[in-house]
């Protein structure tokens, strides 16, 4: 904003040059990246269009969540499917889940042979 410029005339002026904002309420936004995801936590987010192009504009607490993170908590559920399933221990659930490249079903199926 301008400093020392009413809002209610910042806003009429956006208006006359066909520029839009809104307010999205979000408890949340998670930016998604190949190499992890980046969350922010209690976002302001601000939709703005203007001349039909729509963008966003995003402020909060941010952190950062590299991809390893999401994928431990997926290998661990693995390997205890593995387990029940086969009845083998831990350590050779995730042997073999490893020989097969992470198939959770070549891997049952090597353990039951």
């Amino acid at each position: 904003m301008i400093p020392g410029m009413n809002p209610k005339k910042m806003q009429a002026m956006m208006k006359q040059l066909g520029i839009n904002q809104e307010d999205i309420d979000a408890n949340r936004v998670i930016i998604e990246k190949d190499d992890g995801n980046i969350i922010i936590d209690n976002p302001s987010v601000i939709k703005v269009n203007m001349q039909g192009q729509e963008t966003f504009q995003v402020s909060g607490d941010i952190s950062e969540q590299e991809a390893e993170e999401e994928d431990s908590g997926s290998l661990q559920e693995d390997i205890q499917t593995i387990i029940e399933k086969t009845g083998c221990s831990e350590d050779e659930a995730a042997i073999e889940l490893e020989k097969a490249n992470g198939d959770m079903a070549e891997a049952i199926i090597n353990l039951t042979k």
